[in-house]
């Protein structure tokens, strides 16, 4: 019994002291947004916050997130890294063509001016729509809530998919949402915001009325309207706007061509390759599962 009882007592001090490294580390980080955000204003830098704190705002519940999200206009990506070097932190530019990150230990502010597959650029009009407010008690300004739907629409990996959040987002917001300036910020990938539509209205059966009916016709006017046009002569895959893994077969192996080097999107071809590059190989499609000697089945 003795034994058994040490034994106990040596695992309840290693599970509290595992809690108090871990409440240890969210004090630390909280402290080095906060002092991140604080920096940035002292320095009149011009960005917006986005991420679990800005979700928090619009659909009040809070979550716990691993880093701060802040977003700027790429010409002011150099300075407000700057700023944050300044302050003491280690920065970089980890992917020029959409992202930076200031870090402090293991802690990290990510600092976004577009998105990873180089369709969602931070311009003018995120800082014209952003809303006042204070986090961690420092006032800033958040993302609007169409930008945060447009950004996380795209989003469909493997290891991450953030439908959710933009259902959510939708749920929470849809009386009060421009309708309009989000059907533009979509432009030719309406079919994405269609899709994520059409999946609110299976999540939510009871609240599919809150999106508005000439939204709903809208898109599917223009999917009719692109039903009955010719089929496009060039093959080219846009899943690769939607997930940087789960299509590089089509691009690699079958032919297709890549949409992120469209001249509509803001990423080159040593963009994709360093974006690629940075894939994990458990989230990988390995070559057992797409064999390169294989080809795609076409039935018709």
């Amino acid at each position: 019994m003795a034994r058994s009882t040490s034994v106990q007592l040596s695992g309840n001090r290693r599970t509290a002291l595992s809690l108090c490294t871990r409440a240890s580390r969210r004090v630390e980080a909280r402290e080095f947004y906060r002092n991140s955000l604080a920096t940035l204003n002292e320095a009149s830098m011009p960005y917006l916050v986005g991420g679990a704190y800005a979700l928090a705002r619009y659909l009040g519940v809070a979550r716990h997130t691993k880093d701060l999200d802040i977003f700027v206009r790429e010409s002011d990506l150099q300075p407000v890294l700057s700023v944050l070097a300044k302050a003491g932190y280690r920065t970089d530019i980890t992917f020029p063509h959409w992202l930076g990150k200031a870090f402090c230990g293991k802690e990290l502010v990510d600092v976004i001016h577009s998105s990873g597959n180089g369709v969602v650029v931070v311009d003018d009009e995120w800082f014209e729509q952003s809303v006042p407010d204070e986090v961690l008690g420092v006032p800033v300004r958040l993302c609007p809530a169409e930008e945060m739907i447009w950004s996380k629409a795209f989003i469909m990996e493997r290891e991450r998919f953030d439908g959710g959040d933009v259902l959510h987002l939708i749920l929470a917001r849809a009386n009060v949402l421009d309708w309009n300036r989000l059907l533009r910020r979509f432009g030719p990938h309406y079919r994405v915001l269609l899709a994520h539509l059409v999946l609110f209205g299976f999540t939510y059966p009871s609240d599919r009325d809150l999106i508005p009916s000439w939204v709903m016709n809208r898109l599917l006017g223009a999917l009719g309207q692109e039903q009955s046009d010719d089929v496009p002569r060039v093959r080219v895959c846009q899943g690769t706007l939607l997930s940087r893994a789960q299509f590089l077969v089509d691009i690699e192996q079958w032919g297709y061509e890549d949409a992120r080097l469209a001249p509509s999107v803001r990423m080159t071809p040593q963009h994709i390759a360093q974006w690629t590059d940075a894939i994990s190989e458990d989230i990988r499609i390995y070559d057992d599962v797409y064999p390169r000697d294989g080809a795609a089945r076409r039935d018709r």
